[in-house]
């Protein structure tokens, strides 16, 4: 008798909370629907090619959280050197995440010295980005190298990113209504 009363009871509760929950459903989903989410933090890595060469610095991403198509932009600022042949570098980029399972495309503009000459270029990334790790490749593209500049020119490139700052935002912002003059 007392599991035949439960039962009802919380029938009728479940029947009120959806009643109650339904003006605010729609407001809700959009807020499910619509987050996005930027996180800063340092990353360490190390870039491999024909000379390996260690790398720090920050990054920033953009998340957007969605059920189709979720993006993620980053931009991210470091420096990296060659302890052997003394050579030390400063990369900037940006790179993008179309999907949520994919590949990331972007670029950077280095900077690379062996305190005698100094070389400026770009270099076209792609890489794959799994939670902390992001594994990129790419190739430095710049002007005639001198013959004691050891750099890497085609490489590969393992960060682990470190996330100390996370802001969520649900997106909840009024549109106004357009206002006509009659």
């Amino acid at each position: 008798m007392l599991s035949k009363l439960l039962i009802v009871v919380s029938f009728i509760l479940a029947v009120q909370v959806s009643a109650q929950m339904n003006g605010s459903n729609a407001q809700l989903r959009r807020r499910l629907l619509n987050i996005e989410i930027t996180k800063t933090g340092p990353y360490f890595g190390i870039q491999r090619g024909e000379y390996t060469v260690l790398e720090i610095g920050v990054e920033r991403q953009w998340k957007k959280v969605r059920i189709r198509k979720p993006t993620i932009h980053a931009a991210h600022a470091g420096f990296n050197y060659n302890f052997k042949y003394n050579m030390l570098g400063y990369d900037m980029g940006y790179w993008y995440k179309p999907n949520r399972i994919g590949l990331t495309y972007g670029g950077n503009i280095f900077f690379r010295t062996n305190f005698d000459d100094t070389r400026v270029g770009l270099a076209p990334v792609i890489g794959f980005k799994f939670s902390l790790l992001h594994l990129q490749t790419g190739y430095h593209i710049m002007a005639r190298l001198p013959d004691n500049f050891e750099t890497n020119k085609f490489f590969i490139s393992l960060r682990i990113g470190i996330i100390n700052d996370r802001d969520v935002d649900f997106n909840l912002r009024k549109k106004k209504k357009k206002e006509t003059i009659l």
